[in-house]
């Protein structure tokens, strides 16, 4: 078990080098119509008649993110202000969870309704694995209340992949159907966001083989 945590944690490295890698070589590769991921994600909301969500600038580097409780499209500032093609990927996607959020799409709102409870998870499910196992002789379930709070991590993990996965489907759609992109373009929006998906499919991979390794443990204990 420890043998296929190590090995995914080796192909957690190799998606997000490659990522990076992808995301490097678009963000060279300027639009034909040199628009900005701001115009880029407006047009998009304003062609799905969503009109009460912002799109601002967020400081750092892919900390871009739709932010469902003040209903805003968050860009990290390359993307923002950037005309290449991953700043028109990234703008778009993120618009999609908008679009998610506008219809009420169902493992979005399943996400939402998970965050308090992941909150706490993350809060406080460390200190008991670590103090389940230190101390699981005196206290033999405090290592499995920390199990309990990490598979509610594992939960949240595989709830998301549908999510992003759409937003994706979502903005590369509305890209095609706008023609907002050249034919080689969409190729490159359609790569990254492909590269982007899997860091979050990898992850969902990894938190599953920890928490068999957490409960194989418990088991022998």
């Amino acid at each position: 078990m420890l043998l296929l945590i190590i090995v995914i944690g080796g192909l957690s490295w190799y998606v997000q080098y490659s990522l990076k890698q992808k995301f490097k070589k678009y963000s060279k590769i300027t639009l034909q119509n040199n628009l900005s991921g701001k115009e880029i994600a407006e047009q998009m909301l304003a062609d799905n008649n969503i009109y009460d969500v912002k799109v601002i600038s967020t400081a750092g580097q892919l900390t871009d993110h739709y932010d469902p409780r003040n209903k805003t499209v968050n860009l990290s500032n390359d993307v923002y202000n950037g005309t290449s093609i991953s700043s028109a990927a990234v703008a778009a996607h993120e618009c999609g969870h908008a679009v998610q959020h506008a219809k009420s799409y169902a493992w979005l709102n399943l996400r939402t309704q998970l965050v308090p409870t992941i909150n706490i998870a993350s809060k406080y499910g460390s200190f008991l694995l670590i103090g389940g196992i230190l101390f699981f002789n005196t206290f033999p379930y405090l290592l499995l209340i920390g199990i309990v709070l990490f598979a509610a991590n594992v939960l949240f993990s595989f709830i998301t992949l549908p999510v992003e996965y759409d937003a994706s489907n979502r903005a590369l759609v509305w890209l095609n159907t706008k023609n907002f992109l050249s034919p080689q373009e969409h190729k490159g929006a359609q790569d990254a966001l492909k590269w982007a998906a899997r860091t979050y499919v990898v992850a969902a991979i990894g938190a599953l083989a920890t928490l068999l390794y957490y409960l194989s443990i418990f088991n022998r204990r």
